[in-house]
């Protein structure tokens, strides 16, 4: 009894704990072209990524996916008629050990038509974490000089559930705090923006 009850205390701490970071998910390749699946509060969304329109860009997405990174992820910056960004976990440890493995800045190969996914960035070699998907053609986000980089190269673009991206809770007259969602988390956003909606888990969908 004394056994089993010490592997049940065991195996109920594992599974509470946050998930210890990895190096090895910064290393992994995405194929050519994968799809994936967004599950949301509003309902699913499926993308295409594909990796000649920015091989770093969809790599990171890949390896995000496939560490279950987007699980439970609020949609903190939805601004109708431009864009909805997301990409800051509930754990800040997650958050800062992505920050230690930025990808290098590429060149702007397709253009931030409505629909597509880039990576947000504020600045040289600064893409992690944080993706925005186009609510409309943004094609001035193709040339745009922001912080001494030109352009937010696309990496995916979504090709079912459009409806339900249009349905997320708007934040235009109150950005939830970015400092403040990586330091509380999801207690922050529930907390002081309860309406907001959320990436409930991303995964690969198998041809």
């Amino acid at each position: 009894m004394r056994i089993l009850l010490y592997i049940f205390i065991i195996i109920s701490i594992t599974s509470c704990s946050p998930k210890v970071f990895s190096e090895k998910w910064t290393q992994k390749t995405a194929p050519n072209h994968f799809k994936a699946r967004f599950e949301t509060t509003q309902g699913n969304f499926d993308i295409i990524a594909n990796r000649e329109w920015s091989p770093q860009g969809v790599d990171r997405l890949y390896q995000l996916i496939k560490s279950d990174f987007y699980t439970n992820v609020g949609l903190f910056r939805v601004i109708p008629e431009f864009v909805v960004q997301f990409g800051i976990h509930n754990d800040s440890i997650l958050n800062n050990s992505w920050k230690k493995f930025k990808i290098t800045d590429e060149t702007v190969l397709q253009s931030n038509d409505s629909m597509t996914i880039s990576f947000a960035r504020d600045g040289i070699n600064s893409r992690t974490t944080q993706i925005f998907i186009n609510l409309k053609h943004n094609h001035r986000l193709d040339t745009v000089n922001y912080n001494g980089v030109k352009g937010f190269p696309v990496i995916a673009k979504i090709t079912q559930g459009m409806e339900n991206v249009h349905k997320f809770y708007s934040t235009k007259d109150n950005v939830p705090n970015q400092d403040s969602i990586n330091k509380y988390g999801n207690d922050y956003l529930k907390r002081k923006y309860s309406k907001l909606d959320y990436i409930k888990r991303a995964y690969i969908i198998k041809k």
